[in-house]
């Protein structure tokens, strides 16, 4: 009895925060609620490299020059724009999650570098957040990625308890078809070559799982493919992914402005 009463206390506690969280935005309403501010999370960091390229690209550098990049571009467009990360360091879970509430960001950005078995395998994947993945391989990206955090944990495996699993439903979905369609704007500006764009996908970030705005995470290309890792290398390649992330972020800002009443800039 005891222990039931712990966790309706702490799923009260939820329900709290959602109510506050809606009662925050309607407050907000009164004035334009803009689209101005997005969270670029580079991935990894420190002592959490994540992939390799056999020619020796590491993801944890890669992602943060491309996050820089990315970060430029946006605020040369007007955008205010967060890094949960500025250097090689290991930024925890938490940490990431709070820096994009605490700004109350319209839009938040994971960016990754891919890996898998099979060598032969390039090009560029969008996930946004789902309780289960998609696909066999979405889901063996979300548990590599997920380990970064030391965890094995996803919000699937936190579904037991009955009313929390319903709270943590109205959380995710209350941002997933905007995580949706941001998803799909990215993977369109990426995938510059049909031959190697490889879809939106869903599946359970832990990175994703707790911000409370639409999110998604970017895979922008294979480390372990020779080509991908080729092209990777290169600056007219991040060049490119931030420009396309850059155009999607500005296409789903109007959006995003147009269904709550917000003229153009």
């Amino acid at each position: 009895m005891q222990l039931e009463r712990k966790r309706f206390a702490v799923a009260l506690v939820l329900v709290v925060g959602v109510l506050a969280s809606a009662l925050a935005r309607a407050d907000e309403s009164a004035g334009p609620n803009r689209f101005d501010t997005v969270v670029i999370d580079a991935g990894h960091g420190g002592d959490d490299e994540g992939a390799r390229g056999a020619a020796g690209l590491v993801e944890k550098e890669l992602v943060l020059d491309v996050a820089y990049r990315l970060a430029k571009s946006l605020a040369e467009n007007g955008l205010q724009v967060v890094l949960t990360r500025h250097d090689d360091s290991f930024v925890p879970l938490e940490t990431r999650t709070s820096i994009a509430n605490d700004v109350r960001a319209d839009l938040f950005i994971s960016i990754h570098g891919n890996a898998i078995h099979d060598t032969k395998i390039r090009g560029i994947e969008t996930f946004f957040l789902a309780l289960s993945a998609s696909d066999d391989h979405a889901g063996q990206v979300a548990r590599r990625e997920n380990q970064a955090f030391r965890t094995e944990d996803t919000p699937a495996k936190r579904s037991d308890d009955a009313l929390v699993a319903i709270i943590g439903d109205l959380i995710t979905n209350e941002h997933m078809e905007e995580s949706n369609e941001f998803a799909r704007l990215a993977q369109l500006q990426l995938a510059g070559d049909p031959k190697v764009a490889r879809g939106v996908k869903q599946a359970p970030f832990v990175v994703l799982e707790s911000v409370q705005m639409p999110a998604a995470l970017v895979e922008i290309g294979f480390l372990t493919n020779r080509l991908d890792e080729q092209l990777l290398q290169g600056s007219e390649e991040r060049d490119r992914i931030a420009a396309a992330l850059t155009r999607a972020a500005l296409e789903f800002g109007q959006r995003y402005d147009a269904r709550r009443g917000v003229g153009s800039r």
